[in-house]
C-alpha cells in the first residue's frame, strides 16, 4: 500500500513539476509592439457620459448604451479603449473576478483556484493570433489592481476572453441557450436578408448594465461593430462594413483538458477579416477550439446564412439548399454531427429543440418577418401553441436574462441593439455605410431616431414588476433551503403568486417542505410543477424521484 502510495505522490509531484515549466512559459509570453505606435492617449475631455482622445470617443446614449468609436492599429486600439473604456472595464472585472471571490471565500482554495487557472490556461497564447494578443495587452495597461493576486492584468485579460468557452464547459452554462434566426426571400417583408439573436450568456445583472456597442475602425481588414462589454476585445454578436454578421450559440461539450482558442476570438477574426461565407468558413475551419459552438453568419454578398458548426474533434456546416430560414438554437444540425452522442443527447433532454420549434411555429405564422416583428420574437415569452411558461423559463426564446438582442440587415447594412431591461428596452438603430464612412474625429452618436424600435409595453405591466419581484424571492428561497430555515405557508404562497405558471416555485416549495418532512405538502408542491412546462429531462426526473421518495416514506 505504502508503494502504490509512494508511487502515486510522485506521478503528482511529476505532473506539478512539468506543468510548472508550461505555466512559467505562457506567463512570460507578451505581445511584441514595436512595429506599433506605442503613444499613450490622454482624455481631452471626460464627463459622465462623454470621453474624448484625440482618435477615439467613447459616449453614452439616451438610452444608456455606451457607443465606442475607435480606429488604428491593433496596440492603440487596446490602448484607446482602454482609455476611455477604463472605468467600465475595471467594474466588469470586478463583477466577475468578486463573484469568484464569493463563491470560493476560502484564501488557500482561491490560491489552488488560481494555480488551477493558469495551468488550464497555460498553452492559451499560442492559440490567439498576435495582433488580438497585442490589443489585449494595450488594453489590459487599464486594468483594475484589485485582483493582481490572479496574476498580471495582461494575462487575467486573456483568462477572460475564455470565461464564456470555460463557463460553457465546466457549469453547463449552455443550458442556459441563445436562439438565432435568419430569413430571406419569401420569408422576409422585403426580400432582404433578416437576421436576430438573442445572447442570453447571464453573469450577473450588473454584468449586463453597460452595454458597449463597439464600431471599430482597424489598419488592417474590415471595419466592424459588435456588442460587448469592458474588457472584451473578441465578438459575441456583430457585422461588419461588408455586411457579413456572426452570432454565437453554445453546443453541448465535454470537458476540455485545457484550454485553446476562444470561440469569441475565432469570431473575431472572421469579422474582421472575411467578407463572404466561404471566408468565414475558410477562418474557421483552422481553428482549434475547447468547446462546441454554433457560428450563425450572414452574408449580403451571398444573400443567405449557414450555420457553421465547430467542436473540438469535429467541424460541420448547415447549409441547406432551396431554404430561406435558418433557425439555431444549442444544437447541431449539419450531417457531420448527425451520430454525435452529446448532440443527440442535447437534442432530446434540453429545451434547445423546443426553443427551434418555437422559432419555427413564429415563422410560419407570420410567414414574411420585419425588423419589428422580429424584436417581437425576441421578445416572446409563451411557449408552442402559446402556451404560458411562466417567466424566466428556459424553454421561451425570452427568458428575461439576456445581455442583449440584436437585428441584422445585412444588404442594407442596418442593425438594431437591445437596450436595459434585457432586450425589452428600445432597439436602437445605426447605418455602418454612415459611421464607417467618417473618421470618427467628429463626435457625435450615431444612431438613427426614425428607425428606433419602440420598448416592450410588458416593462410597464404588473406581471413584470412581479417577475422581477420574483427573481429576488427566488435567490432567497433558495438560501433558505440550503440554511434548512423555517419559512411561513402564507410567504411560500406569495412566492409562487409572484411567477404562478413557472413549474420552478412548486418545485422549489416541494424540495423544502420535503426537507420540512412534510410530505403531504411536499407531495401537492411536486404535482403541481408536473403540470407546468418543466425545462428539461433531467429536471422532469428529478421531481419524479421525489414524488418516489415520498411515496416509499409514506408506505
Amino acid at each position: 500500500m505504502k508503494h502504490h502510495i509512494y508511487s502515486l505522490v510522485s506521478v503528482i509531484l511529476l505532473a506539478v513539476l512539468v506543468a510548472n515549466c508550461g505555466i512559467k512559459k505562457g506567463l512570460r509570453d507578451f505581445p511584441s509592439i514595436e512595429q506599433y505606435d506605442t503613444l499613450v492617449p490622454r482624455l481631452s475631455y471626460d464627463t459622465d457620459s462623454l470621453k474624448i482622445t484625440t482618435q477615439a470617443y467613447l459616449y453614452q446614449n439616451k438610452q444608456k448604451l455606451w457607443e465606442l468609436y475607435v480606429q488604428g492599429d491593433p496596440y492603440q486600439i487596446g490602448l484607446q479603449t482602454g482609455a476611455l473604456t477604463q472605468q467600465l472595464y475595471q467594474k466588469q472585472e470586478t463583477v466577475f473576478f468578486a463573484k469568484v471571490e464569493e463563491f470560493v471565500p476560502s484564501a488557500f482554495k482561491q490560491k489552488m483556484l488560481v494555480k488551477m487557472l493558469k495551468f488550464y490556461n497555460r498553452h492559451l497564447y499560442r492559440y490567439i493570433p498576435a495582433e488580438f494578443k497585442t490589443e489585449i495587452y494595450g488594453l489590459s495597461h487599464y486594468a483594475t489592481d484589485r485582483f493582481a493576486y490572479l496574476g498580471d492584468a495582461y494575462h487575467r485579460n486573456l483568462y477572460l476572453h475564455g470565461a464564456h468557452d470555460i463557463g460553457h464547459a465546466f457549469q453547463d452554462l449552455a443550458l442556459v441557450g441563445c436562439s438565432s434566426l435568419a430569413v430571406w426571400g419569401e420569408h422576409s417583408e422585403d426580400g432582404g436578408l433578416l437576421i436576430g439573436r438573442n445572447f442570453d450568456f447571464y453573469a450577473g445583472d450588473e454584468f449586463a448594465e453597460n452595454k458597449i456597442i463597439a464600431f471599430v475602425k482597424p489598419n488592417h481588414g474590415h471595419a466592424f461593430m459588435s456588442v460587448t462589454w469592458g474588457g472584451m476585445t473578441g465578438v459575441v454578436s456583430g457585422m461588419n462594413q461588408e455586411g457579413l454578421t456572426v452570432t454565437l450559440n453554445a453546443g453541448k461539450s465535454a470537458i476540455p483538458l485545457k484550454a485553446k482558442t476562444p470561440i469569441s476570438v475565432v469570431a473575431r477574426e472572421i469579422l474582421q477579416y472575411a467578407a463572404n461565407i466561404e471566408e468565414a468558413i475558410a477562418i474557421a475551419e483552422k481553428k482549434e477550439v475547447f468547446v462546441s459552438e454554433s457560428i450563425l453568419v450572414g452574408s449580403a454578398q451571398d444573400k443567405k446564412a449557414v450555420i457553421i458548426e465547430i467542436a473540438p474533434k469535429n467541424f460541420g456546416v448547415y447549409d441547406m439548399p432551396n431554404v430561406s430560414t435558418v433557425i439555431c438554437s444549442n444544437h447541431f444540425q449539419s450531417e457531420a454531427f448527425a451520430q454525435d452522442k452529446r448532440n443527440r443527447k442535447q437534442i432530446e433532454e434540453s429545451h434547445s429543440q423546443y426553443r427551434w420549434d418555437k422559432i419555427k411555429e413564429i415563422v410560419d405564422e407570420e410567414r414574411q418577418l420585419s425588423p419589428l416583428k422580429m424584436a417581437h420574437l425576441l421578445r416572446n415569452t409563451e411557449g408552442l401553441d402559446q402556451k404560458a411558461l411562466g417567466y424566466g423559463n428556459e424553454k421561451a426564446l425570452n427568458q428575461l436574462l439576456a445581455h442583449h438582442g440584436i437585428i441584422f440587415q445585412p444588404e442594407k447594412r442596418l442593425v438594431w441593439v437591445s437596450s436595459n431591461p434585457y432586450q425589452l428596452g428600445e432597439f436602437v438603430a445605426y447605418d455602418l455605410n454612415t459611421i464607417f464612412s467618417n473618421t470618427f474625429e467628429e463626435v457625435q452618436s450615431y444612431a438613427i431616431d426614425s428607425l428606433t424600435i419602440s420598448e416592450d409595453p410588458f416593462v410597464h405591466t404588473q406581471a413584470y414588476a412581479n417577475y422581477e419581484a420574483f427573481r429576488k424571492e427566488n435567490r432567497l428561497m433558495e438560501e433558505k433551503i440550503k440554511a434548512k430555515e423555517k419559512v411561513d405557508t402564507a410567504t411560500i404562497k406569495a412566492y409562487q403568486q409572484l411567477n404562478p405558471d413557472y413549474w420552478l416555485v412548486y418545485y422549489r416549495s416541494g424540495v423544502y417542505y420535503y426537507n420540512q418532512k412534510e410530505y403531504q405538502k411536499a407531495q401537492e408542491a411536486f404535482e403541481q410543477a408536473l403540470t407546468k412546462e418543466v425545462t428539461t429531462v433531467q429536471a422532469l426526473e428529478e421531481i419524479k424521484k421525489y414524488l418516489k421518495k415520498i411515496k416509499r416514506k409514506w408506505n
